[in-house]
């Protein structure tokens, strides 16, 4: 069976992903399949850069503003929508372009590398997440002991995937990741050429600096104020960066200032992350913002297509 062909550009935050994809999209008659866990949900609009309405009007994006904040959102679940929106692509005789910097939903969707939604319980769940509460470091240390393979691919402070992998352990008694490399054993029904953006690291750091500055100037401060009254609990997509940050300061936790230095250093942080896991992937082809053009890019991914149906 032949596979289907996807470009899949990806990269760390404030890189330069939307510029590139919206170039490369219209030159090679892309639609753009969204990869951003936090850009599916409707409201968050700033603090997650996400294409602009005249962006979105330039190229056809999928898997935006599909759902509300307090909604939950699985990677099961994006691999649903995002393989349904692929399948349209290719009808209408387009090329999807899969971009965004969720790593998780990338690897996800071309691999087949999943936390296994079957074995959910909600009890086990809600237990953990209090133990998460109390003490965070100790429930990783549990996870150290019963799936150290995981362990050493989520960061200590990733409560919520940690809780998810000890909920899968506690629920099936099979190590979560001993799941994922049943999935992965499947034959994946993609052929991906895959697109790394970087930039020399002082760089990518002065442009998020810069990009935080922008949006708390064009009104991110307000648009959290108006997602924490309609959501005063704070669901988990108000927990991202971005949002939890100014939701301190509205909360009177801490100053503006510290506020605002916070979501810089958290964002550098995430930045960083995003690197180290990209990086794993020896199939992504890198390209330094600071040295390559897009119109290189461009050339070398239409050399690659072509290679593909030869």
């Amino acid at each position: 069976m032949d596979k289907t062909v996807v470009i899949v550009l990806v990269g760390p935050t404030a890189v330069g992903k939307t510029e590139t994809a919206l170039s490369i999209a219209q030159k090679l008659n892309c639609e753009i399949v969204s990869a951003d866990s936090m850009q599916v949900y409707r409201g968050m609009d700033i603090g997650t850069a996400k294409p602009t309405c005249d962006e979105q009007e330039l190229v056809k994006h999928h898997l935006i503003d599909v759902l509300d904040p307090d909604q939950k959102f699985t990677v099961a679940e994006y691999v649903r929508l995002a393989d349904s929106c692929i399948n349209q692509v290719i009808k209408r005789g387009s090329l999807p372009l899969v971009t965004g910097g969720t790593g998780l939903y990338i690897n996800a969707l071309i691999d087949g590398f999943l936390f296994p939604d079957q074995g959910a319980d909600e009890t086990v769940r809600s237990e953990l997440q209090k133990q998460a509460e109390r003490d965070p470091e100790a429930l990783y240390q549990e996870l150290i002991e019963v799936d150290p393979i995981s362990a050493s691919k989520l960061h200590p402070n990733d409560t919520r995937r940690v809780v998810r992998a000890l909920e899968v352990y506690r629920t099936r008694k099979i190590p979560i990741s001993t799941l994922q490399a049943k999935a992965r054993k499947k034959e994946s029904k993609y052929n991906p050429i895959m697109i790394g953006l970087t930039r020399r690291r002082d760089l990518l750091y002065r442009r998020i600096e810069q990009r935080v500055d922008y949006m708390i100037e064009n009104g991110l401060i307000n648009e959290v104020r108006v997602l924490l009254k309609k959501y005063p609990k704070q669901p988990t997509a108000l927990q991202a960066i971005g949002y939890k940050e100014i939701a301190l300061y509205l909360n009177g936790c801490i100053s503006l200032d510290e506020s605002v230095k916070l979501l810089k250093r958290e964002t550098r942080r995430y930045a960083k992350r995003q690197l180290s896991w990209f990086r794993r992937d020896k199939r992504i082809v890198w390209y330094d913002l600071g040295h390559v053009e897009i119109e290189q890019i461009i050339k070398d991914t239409q050399s690659k297509l072509k290679e593909t149906t030869i």
